[in-house]
């Protein structure tokens, strides 16, 4: 399946089994014939398909090299992407040659962050083989690196020109990475569409995984589209996301893993949300159930006031004030603007509630 972004710069995403083997055909009338290609990877994943994906480029008539990279949460940062553009230099990049991102979000947001800043800004091409990166991170623009006192502080909005998802490669992802992906599946479930939270429910989407990636992209293509930086309605994707992150912080960015973080972070956000009356009762109970459901985490084992502090240099962030997501119910959403000692107030006052109604 092909879905078109109508963004200031198009691309198509195109799902499809097997599109890996068929990446350089796809990419083919894009660029140059005797462009130069970097595969941007990392060391999980070129192994197994880096290969593949050259011999594809290279049978497309591009001159193809690699950079690959430790991987790692630990490893998205400025001097990883030094390196990038060093071995860019060395190879005699220009603005006609591209990068291709193989892997999972650190690969395709730090690879599309060195293309949008290398020479003012080259294009490249996001190859995602994670269950994350093929929902969510591949599609919409967003580039960057962590820093040590916060996750994506340093990035830039740079539209691939295609990206190429081949559920395929999800086979050969360890449990642990293919159930991390499901976070960023839930999210969309909770956020845009209460039929996918319902198959969520009933664990219907493991059997129909193509299918399940398309309804993601096309939730995220509604809202890239209205908002391309991320400025108004596309923040609700950041559902989870505000808590999730502060939780990554405090672990570290090591502990815990991009979509664990973000199921806790949903549940926060519906406990906070059912605490101002803004969420349906019941609904921070559902996400809860669907995550452990995929074995995955529900409780963030720090105090709640330590992560809203841990939110201060969150992107949605503003002084005292965090723009939070919550949802109204399952598929509907809001952003709610809230003071974060009120929050933390709230939050304890319906913890103690919730004690003695127990």
């Amino acid at each position: 399946m092909v879905i078109h972004i109508a963004t200031d710069k198009p691309y198509d995403v195109l799902v499809e089994n097997g599109a890996l083997d068929r990446a350089g055909e796809a990419v083919k009338p894009l660029f140059k014939s005797g462009s130069q290609a970097m595969i941007v990877s990392e060391t999980n994943v070129f192994p197994i398909y880096g290969e593949r994906l050259t011999a594809s480029l290279t049978a497309a008539g591009f001159r193809v090299s690699h950079f690959v990279f430790e991987a790692g949460e630990q490893q998205k940062q400025l001097s990883t992407v030094m390196r990038i553009y060093e071995a860019l230099s060395e190879h005699g990049f220009t603005r006609s040659d591209f990068i291709v991102t193989l892997g999972g979000g650190v690969a395709g947001d730090m690879g599309g962050f060195a293309a949008a800043t290398f020479l003012r800004g080259i294009d490249f091409v996001q190859v995602p083989t994670s269950l994350l990166a093929q929902v969510d991170a591949s599609v919409g623009g967003k580039t960057g690196v962590d820093l040590p006192f916060g996750k994506n502080l340093v990035g830039a909005f740079h539209q691939p020109r295609l990206v190429i998802s081949d559920p395929q490669t999800l086979s050969t992802l360890p449990d642990d990475f293919f159930t991390d992906g499901l976070g960023e599946v839930i999210k969309y479930g909770c956020i845009m569409d209460a039929e996918l939270f319902g198959q969520l429910e009933r664990g219907e989407v493991i059997d129909r995984l193509e299918e399940t990636i398309c309804r993601c992209v096309q939730c995220k293509k509604i809202l890239v589209e209205e908002d391309t930086t991320d400025k108004g309605h596309r923040m609700i994707l950041n559902f989870g996301h505000t808590f999730g992150h502060a939780l990554e912080k405090l672990t570290g960015f090591s502990a815990l893993s991009h979509g664990r973080a973000v199921g806790i972070g949903m549940v926060m956000a519906g406990e906070v949300g059912e605490s101002l009356g803004i969420t349906e009762m019941g609904t921070a109970a559902r996400i809860r159930r669907v995550l452990e459901s995929y074995g995955m985490p529900v409780e963030a084992g720090y105090d709640f006031a330590e992560v809203v502090e841990a939110t201060a240099l969150d992107k949605k962030s503003f002084g005292k004030t965090l723009n939070l997501i919550l949802l109204k119910t399952i598929g509907e959403c809001v952003i709610h603007p809230v003071d974060r000692s009120y929050l933390v107030l709230r939050y304890k006052i319906a913890a103690e509630q919730k004690r003695r109604r127990k």
